[in-house]
């Protein structure tokens, strides 16, 4: 799957964010997960853009999510990650919009497009709150 640290970083963040009650900052979270603040601070920007956490600005400020865990589906949160459809290939969506071409002529794409579908379904079914039980 063509899912990146963009994905990864944004579901360990999203289950700190959830156990806690109060904001949490790109500072902490950048902290406890090891990783680049900035790197982080775009990503949670996208999540925030996409309203999967509110932002809070100021002293107490911080990330808290927009709703409860079990109304954030994991696809919503990769796709707000990656800023694209996650994808299991790269092939497109679409036969005729094949990158190269051939599209109409390859044996793989309809397995390739079933496959994908049954993993955005699982994607769009699995919750933040299956992540964190």
């Amino acid at each position: 799957m063509l899912l990146t640290k963009k994905s990864e970083y944004a579901l360990l963040s999203l289950i700190i964010i959830a156990r806690n009650s109060e904001p949490i900052n790109v500072d902490v979270l950048a902290k406890e997960l090891s990783i680049s603040k900035s790197f982080l601070a775009k990503i949670m920007q996208s999540l925030s853009k996409n309203g999967i956490v509110h932002s809070y600005k100021g002293a107490n400020g911080g990330f808290i999510l927009a709703k409860s865990s079990e109304k954030i589906n994991i696809l919503d949160i990769t796709k707000a990650a990656e800023e694209k459809m996650p994808s299991v290939f790269e092939c497109s969506s679409s036969m005729n919009d094949c990158p190269s071409s051939r599209g109409t002529c390859c044996n793989l794409w309809p397995t390739l497009n079933k496959l994908q579908n049954k993993i955005n379904v699982f994607l769009n079914d699995l919750t933040l709150k299956d992540l964190i039980e």
